[in-house]
């Protein structure tokens, strides 16, 4: 099988499921039996060789979205998140995409940006021409941390220095950029940093201070666009709605927030599924919504000459297929080895399509029925369980809650008496 448009997947078995993401990924028994674990996929012996003074595990739901077309290419998008409603939604909002040829997505070469900090320099404009100078010593020195990069013609590529003025008196910062191929790179680029250091000091007659990556990836970009047709969507009004809805977005702050925010629901889930650093890719992200010094919408939405919603979500997005959890964590190159993909780019389109996918949904569905509707649903499943309600009885006090209007853990408790 190699098409991710499974019909009704929620309605099937988790054996079926099962069955047909290994048909799709070509797992082997050994990895299914590891997702069929309930223990998440990792000990505790690994668990504290991870991190320190642990003294358990801590799972989150794994699940599968389906109909994903991007670049020409299916896929099924592990997400791990607790939220409910995402997982359908992000998969609904494939679903539509595919009717007009699915996400096109472009990604920046991976490209991670170290800062060196210098302090206590005399003459800014003689330290920064004297570092100019000298920019083929210092990229020679930071390429010789990593004889992996630089066999492969990557590494350390261009220097770039500015001022700050600070309240404590002026700062020189040097910015590395550099080539991290395949990997994340915070650690391969802390090292070049830290290794230029002494260098620098010399060259400047400074004195260094903070040597270290920055998060904000902005010489990684991605962007995703997909055109949703108009009838799938719901009409012209429902296109025009959403429109709106975007635009109130991208001029309210509180709007915002909320909006993006639900772009990160679906980027997050499928970045912690691929053991990702889901903290630095946030962090870009919301710096990203702010670069022309208001925070806005990170996706944009208009209408095409024949009526068609057409999405655009850009963003700066750090992540990585060698090093790191994701050859750590067995759930995690599972997830992976389900993606098919080859490179970190290809894993980044993966992600931001997934966050467009999303983003579509909600934004959909708020300005139609309203984002309880669907939402509503899944979280009285939840309440049903956390009452005590057995797998035979959710469904049924679901539907009484809904039809009475009343989804609460109090109202759950009742019917689960009454039954």
């Amino acid at each position: 099988m190699t098409d991710s448009s499974i019909s009704k997947f929620f309605e099937k078995s988790r054996k079926d499921r099962l069955d047909l993401v290994a048909n799709f990924a070509k797992l082997s028994k050994e990895e299914l039996d590891i997702l069929q674990n309930d223990n998440g996929g990792i000990s505790f012996d690994k668990a504290d060789k991870m991190v320190e003074n642990a003294i358990g595990t801590f799972s989150l739901p794994l699940g599968i979205a389906t109909s994903f077309l991007i670049n020409g290419k299916d896929y099924l998008v592990p997400m791990v998140i607790e939220e409910p409603s995402v997982i359908a939604a992000a998969s609904k909002g494939a679903k539509i995409a595919r009717v007009k040829g699915g996400f096109t997505v472009s990604a920046d070469e991976s490209y991670s940006i170290g800062q060196v900090q210098v302090l206590d320099v005399t003459d800014f404009s003689l330290a920064i021409s004297q570092i100019k100078n000298s920019t083929n010593d210092i990229l020679e020195l930071a390429n010789s941390q990593s004889n992996t990069l630089s066999k492969m013609g990557k590494g350390a590529k261009e220097i770039f220095c500015k001022e700050l003025d600070t309240p404590s008196g002026k700062m020189l910062i040097l910015e590395l950029l550099i080539d991290v191929g395949d990997a994340m790179g915070a650690n391969v680029t802390n090292t070049m940093c830290e290794a230029i250091s002494p260098l620098i000091e010399k060259i400047t007659g400074g004195r260094t201070l903070l040597r270290i990556l920055s998060n904000y990836s902005t010489r990684r970009l991605v962007k995703a666009t997909a055109v949703f047709d108009k009838e799938a969507v719901g009409g012209e009004k429902v296109v025009d709605n959403i429109v709106s809805a975007f635009e109130f977005a991208d001029n309210d702050v509180y709007r915002a927030v909320t909006h993006n925010k639900g772009i990160m629901n679906g980027i997050i889930a499928a970045a912690n599924a691929a053991g990702q650093d889901s903290r630095a890719i946030e962090a870009a992200a919301n710096a990203y919504a702010a670069k022309s010094g208001k925070y806005r919408s990170l996706s944009k939405w208009s209408k095409d000459n024949d009526g068609n919603l057409v999405g655009t979500l850009e963003i700066p997005l750090s992540v990585g297929i060698v090093g790191g959890i994701a050859n750590v964590h067995p759930v995690a190159k599972i997830c992976m080895k389900i993606l098919g993909i080859a490179s970190a780019k290809e894993l980044a389109c993966v992600i931001t399509a997934t966050g467009l996918a999303q983003n579509y949904s909600a934004i959909r569905a708020l300005s139609t029925d309203g984002i309880q509707k669907g939402h509503m649903r899944l979280h009285a499943r939840n309440l049903a369980a956390a009452a005590g309600a057995t797998t035979n009885q959710i469904d049924e006090i679901v539907q009484k809650m809904i039809e009475e209007k009343k989804i609460s853990l109090d109202k759950a408790k009742e019917l689960l008496d009454q039954i």
